[in-house]
This record gives C-alpha cells, structure tokens and sequence, in this order.
C-alpha cells in the first residue's frame, strides 16, 4: 500500500482538488476522527475486490472454511486499510501539532492520501509529521508481530494478525523508500532542505529520486522473471506499472509545486492589482468601459450614492454583453457583489496574500486603498499568470 502526504498546491483558484475542509470530497465521508475528515474513493471497492480474490485462497488453504473464505478476506481487505488510515492520522495529528491545517484524508486504491494545507515551516517539523506514518506502520508491525506469538496460526484471528503484521511492515517499509511523493523522500527532502536551507533543493533532489524508484519499480518483475528464467507475471507488471505511474506523476507534482513556491515571493497584492475606475449602478457597460479605457485603468467598480465600493464588474460577464447591447445593459448587471472576504489588504504577499483568496474564492478582490487613496482591483487571472510565468 502506499501512503503520502503533501500540502496542497499554491492554487489561486479552488479546484477540485482544493475542496475547503468540510466540502464535498473525492468519494464517501466515512468518519472524522480527530475532527479531520476521511474520505473512502471508489476505486477502494476496486482493489478490495482485487485483495479478497487473491488473498482467498490463502485463507483457505489455512483454514479450509469454503464460501466463508471469501468474508475473512474481504475483512483482510479492510483492515489493511485501516491500517493505511492509521499511518495518514499519524501524520495528520502530528501536523495539527504543529498548527497546521490538515483538510482531510482520502483513501483510494492505492493507498492513502493526507492533504495538509501549508508547509512545515522548518525542516525539523518536515521531518517529524513525516516520520509519524511510517513509525506508527512499523510500531504495529511490531505489536502484530509478537501478539502473533500468542494465537493459534490456524484461526481466523491467526491469519489476520499474520496478514496485518506483514502487511503494516510493507507499508511502513515501501514508504521510507527516498523518493517523492513516498515518505523516505520527504525525508530526504527535509535533509536537503537542512543542509542546503532552500526548500526548493530538497523538492527537487526527492523528485529526482522518485523518478528513479519508479523506474526500478517498472522493471523490477521484469528483473526478478530473467533472474527465474521465465516470463515475467502479468499481474506483477501491471502492479508495478501502477505504482511506478502513482510515484512518477506524484513526484512530477512536487516539482512544478516547488517551482511555483519559488515565484511567491513576486505576488504582491499592491503590485498585481489593477488600477479601478468608479461608476454608479446605473452606469451602463458601454460608459463604464470608456470611462476604464480613459484612465488607463483596469477594473470597473460599482459605488453606491455615498460612494462606497458595492460590486466590481466582472471582465468576461461584461465582454460577452453584445456591443449593440451595451449601451442598455447597466453595469451593476454583470458585477459581482463584493463580500467581507473579497476585500484584501496592499501589503498582502506571498503564501499570505494565497491564504486569502483561498478563504473566498473569487474571480476579483477588492484592494483596500492605500496610503495615496487609490482604489484597485486583484484578478484572480492575475495571480495564476504571475505563479505560472517563468
């Protein structure tokens, strides 16, 4: 099984990876155990299936219980998992620890999946939600190991406890391996980051490693086959391609996350923000635009009587108003009203300024003036062009 923790990418728009804690996640919420959500993927039933159908015959040969076999199997399948959601709350609890936001887990085919929603802020902290999971998997191992000593092998309670000890020994053993996105290459990534002091080194160093190990993955049964003078087993290739896919694309993510963490230090609300014009509500688009296009601004917003900023017009509700329409068309028609979350401090930048506008998606914000008065504009199309530009 594989296990892996990351934090969410620097987005600027809420994806679907991206869900707030508490939305609607990336299959069936089964349970908050320390308040941090645990979603259950479809393509569980998937690999459930694939472990109750391999594993039966083992439990038959042990205890010969015919149909039964199958539910003693199934029960391995889940309790492997329980397994994998114990490994992912070792990380996720040590990241509340350290006053981290963890916005939930999601077990899936593979394995599982913590997304905790910043960064540890040091490499020591890194190191140390890291190496929960795997402790914890080797730690049950542990126990699993020696309570097998006391039980009768050829009982259901033996065979399970022989299954979960090897099986919690495999996943803390495979996640130490020192490559992204496994556990062992966020070690690696927070020893690089240590002796380097640059966080970027470390992602890119562990990524590297990762994109080895998925290599070796991929041919490890080729391998082990030429080694046995035979051919190499279908199934044991498809496995392996499958989770050197998981460990390539995983590692290829931290790479094009640390590139952009590298660019945050450029976002600036102040800096990307666009110059605002006002107008009244009844303004229509076709004014409110010339008007823009006059002072060399970028962004229309809609003022009450008092002159209070109420709604910001929104550049592509406005562009698809037809140009014989847009003399009629008041511009408080295709604004956007402009909520308590929506308005952002100049100074804001960096992982800040992204904190932010993650509380309130949006298309626009509103910048509070600043010291010379003036009102401005931060599009969120903005913000991807500056985290994406090289």
């Amino acid at each position: 099984m594989v296990t892996d923790h990351g934090s969410a990418s620097p987005p600027s728009r809420r994806g679907a990876d991206e869900a707030p804690s508490g939305g609607r996640g990336p299959g069936l919420l089964i349970g908050r155990p320390f308040g941090i959500p645990v979603y259950v993927s479809p393509s569980w039933l998937v690999i459930a299936a694939i472990i109750t159908v391999l594993y039966e015959p083992v439990v038959e040969r042990t205890l010969a219980l015919g149909l039964p076999s199958y539910l003693v199997a199934f029960a391995f399948a889940v309790l492997l998992y329980v397994s994998v959601l114990v490994h992912e709350l070792a990380h996720s609890v040590m990241a509340r620890m350290y006053q981290l936001p963890v916005r939930r887990i999601t077990l899936y085919m593979l394995g599982g999946y913590s997304e905790i929603e910043r960064e540890a802020p040091t490499p020591g902290r890194e190191f140390g939600i890291v190496f929960a999971g795997p402790l914890l998997s080797l730690a049950l191992a542990g126990i699993g190991f020696v309570s097998y000593a006391f039980v009768d092998p050829y009982t259901i309670t033996g065979v399970l406890i022989q299954q979960l000890w090897v099986a919690n020994l495999l996943v803390g053993v495979f996640n130490l391996l020192p490559g992204l996105p496994l556990d062992g290459g966020r070690l690696v990534r927070a020893a690089v980051w240590w002796l380097t002091r640059r966080p970027t080194a470390g992602t890119v160093v562990a990524a590297w490693s990762g994109r080895g190990l998925a290599v070796a993955v991929v041919a490890l049964p080729f391998l082990w086959a030429w080694s046995q003078e035979r051919p190499p087993n279908e199934f044991a290739v498809l496995w392996a391609v499958l989770l050197a896919s998981f460990m390539w694309i995983g590692a290829g993510r931290a790479l094009r996350n640390a590139r952009l963490r590298e660019r945050l230090p450029r976002l600036r609300a102040n800096q990307l923000a666009r110059p605002a014009v006002t107008v009244p509500a009844d303004t229509s688009v076709a004014e409110a635009r010339r008007r823009m296009d006059a002072a060399g601004a970028g962004a229309i917003l809609v003022v009450d009587t008092a002159g209070t900023a109420t709604s910001i017009v929104n550049e592509d509700a406005a562009l698809a108003v037809p140009d014989e329409r847009r003399p009629w068309v008041p511009a408080s028609s295709v604004a956007r009203a402009i909520s308590s979350g929506a308005v952002l401090a100049p100074e804001l930048e960096g992982e800040q300024l992204l904190e932010a506008m993650r509380g309130t998606p949006a298309p626009e914000y509103l910048v509070a003036p600043d010291d010379s008065g003036g009102r401005s504009v931060l599009r969120t199309a903005d913000v991807n062009a500056a985290l994406t530009r090289g």
